[in-house]
């Protein structure tokens, strides 16, 4: 899979409930490949996997996702903790077997760049400052 990243978290920790006493961390980002099409990733595992990916790239730069696992996503849930896509599914990066490689936009394909500038939204569907002042 190849985009744009348009969206990033900050690395949380969460108490294992495998192994008491440790941590698993976790981060996720959004990527974009066409204007109508973006979709979560998340990533868990150890801290030091974790913040090495989180530091690897940044919102704008074009990444190739190897061997992410494709998972149904549970609407309802997912979409509290993470930005709303018109996927059905979220990709889950495993540090045993997925890669997550780094390249800017220009090398990979111009197109992607554009991307990073068009709302997620349909300008319909949100109210404009002008309304809000407006109308309270």
């Amino acid at each position: 899979v190849i985009g744009v990243v348009i969206g990033k978290t900050d690395v949380r920790s969460f108490p294992d409930r495998k192994n008491i006493g440790t941590e698993r961390f976790t981060f996720g980002f959004t990527i974009r490949d066409s204007p109508t099409y973006f979709i979560n990733a998340q990533s868990w595992g150890r801290e030091e996997y974790i913040k090495s990916l989180s530091e690897s790239f940044r919102v704008g730069d074009c990444v190739t996702i190897e061997n992410p696992l494709i998972q149904s996503k549970e609407a309802e849930r997912e979409e509290k903790f993470n930005p709303v896509t018109p996927s059905a599914y979220k990709l889950l990066l495993s540090e045993n077997h997925s890669v997550v490689k780094t390249s800017p936009c220009y090398n990979t394909d111009t197109r992607l760049l554009s991307l990073l500038h068009l709302p997620v939204k349909n300008p319909q569907d949100y109210y404009s400052l002008g309304d809000i002042v407006a109308n309270g």
